[in-house]
């Protein structure tokens, strides 16, 4: 029986066809065949439709995720300081995550090297700078109806997650209405589907595009950008989470990763934080912690917790602004924050939203869609890694949540080195 194409080897056979098909094309001279017919009209045709395809799941996607997302979260309030502890790690974590990948991108400059100005379509138009007082109150939307139709990303997000908040504090009178943003949820997330079978030939018809207008410069800045994203994880993982591991339990760290380990196979496999909770219970189970707060920070970190999914969205932010010389300015920097750290809320935990994240990351702040065809040939690359990030996050900090509420029993959590001493 023949083993069948997987996407993502169809995505990377994508970027190898574009990339050598692109080359020959540079090489080539001009002509009315080569610039206006193949570049000008068929990659351009594949290649931004596919993105328009991926702008179009934006706004609908976000909404109606996060809306489920919240709309889940009474359990916060029930459990109280559990709930509290557990969303103030999350969420600050992912703030200091895209914190630190906008500063390494920002001194390493990936993207520098590159000029794609010529490849973009239109005109790219950042805005007015704003104070901080204005980016605050702007989030607030005076209009939702014009929030949506303009894409306004930081008042979509303060929208849906009031929603979700309302719907939550009602409880049974908004189960309705609940089941029926899960099942737009479901649809939007089979639309996602649907057009990632695409995106084959939109990475080709991009990277094509790309190469025969910059040639093989592009390969460059893509490693340097593959190196940053992994940089900024692995200063997150051992900084951050090991720091506040560290702090908060005073326990070796040693117990928890050899037990991880059987968590990061699953997350390196199947590129799913959701796939990875039974493995995640079970291992933290078996690491001392109570079932009170296992069974409530982690499902809630598969949705909530996505620190390396933030890493790769500030480092591409600047990335894509870099290759197309556009400078961001601070308020542009506190907006991809804002935007990618609210959005950690209610995002799926399965493979390729993170390519529809990062659209939303980008409309934000007004930066071109067209970049992520080029990084999208490592995106299965990084979406390994920062998935294993993500559910680490999740496991530290139910291990520090269980640690400080007494749910947590050291002698389980040293229980097979105690027994080699012994032996």
């Amino acid at each position: 029986m023949k083993k069948k194409f997987t996407l993502t080897s169809k995505i990377l056979l994508g970027l190898l066809l574009g990339f050598i098909f692109g080359l020959v094309l540079k090489s080539l001279p001009s002509s009315y065949i080569k610039d206006i017919v193949i570049i000008g009209g068929v990659f351009k045709v594949l290649g931004s439709g596919f993105t328009s395809a991926i702008k179009m799941m934006v706004v609908p996607l976000v909404f109606v995720s996060l809306v489920c997302g919240s709309s889940s979260m009474g359990d916060v309030k029930q459990l109280g300081r559990i709930g509290s502890k557990t969303m103030v790690f999350y969420l600050s974590t992912t703030a200091l995550a895209i914190i630190t990948a906008l500063f390494l991108a920002s001194v390493l400059k990936p993207g520098v090297g590159l000029d794609m100005s010529a490849v973009v379509s239109g005109e790219v138009a950042i805005g007015e700078s704003k104070s901080i007082v204005d980016i605050i109150l702007g989030i607030i939307p005076s209009n939702p109806i014009a929030s949506f139709a303009n894409g306004d990303m930081l008042q979509i997000i303060f929208f849906a997650l009031l929603t979700g908040v309302a719907m939550s504090s009602i409880g049974k009178k908004a189960e309705p209405v609940r089941k029926i943003f899960e099942s737009a949820n479901d649809i939007c997330m089979k639309m996602v589907g649907i057009i990632m079978l695409a995106a084959p030939i939109g990475v080709f018809a991009l990277v094509a595009e790309t190469f025969s207008t910059v040639g093989k410069d592009a390969i460059l800045v893509l490693v340097k950008y593959l190196a940053v994203v992994l940089l900024g994880l692995a200063i997150h993982v051992i900084f951050v989470y090991g720091g506040l591991f560290k702090i908060f339990t005073r326990q070796k760290i040693k117990p928890f990763l050899k037990k991880f380990t059987r968590v990061a196979a699953i997350t390196f496999s199947t590129s799913s934080s959701n796939a990875s909770v039974p493995a995640s219970m079970e291992i933290l189970e078996e690491l001392g912690v109570g079932k009170t707060t296992r069974s409530f920070t982690i499902p809630m970190g598969a949705t909530i917790n996505m620190d390396g999914t933030a890493i790769m969205q500030g480092v591409a932010a600047l990335f894509i602004a870099q290759i197309y010389g556009i400078d961001l300015e601070m308020n542009q920097m506190i907006t991809i924050v804002l935007t990618a750290t609210l959005a950690s809320i209610g995002t799926a935990g399965v493979p390729g939203v993170g390519m529809i994240m990062l659209s939303m990351v980008l409309t934000s702040v007004n930066l071109p869609l067209e970049g992520i065809g080029l990084i999208m040939g490592v995106e299965r690359i990084v979406d390994m890694f920062r998935t294993t990030v993500n559910v680490m996050g999740d496991n530290i900090c139910t291990l520090i949540v269980a640690k400080s509420e007494n749910d947590f029993d050291e002698k389980m959590f040293y229980g097979e080195i105690l027994e080699k001493k012994l032996a």
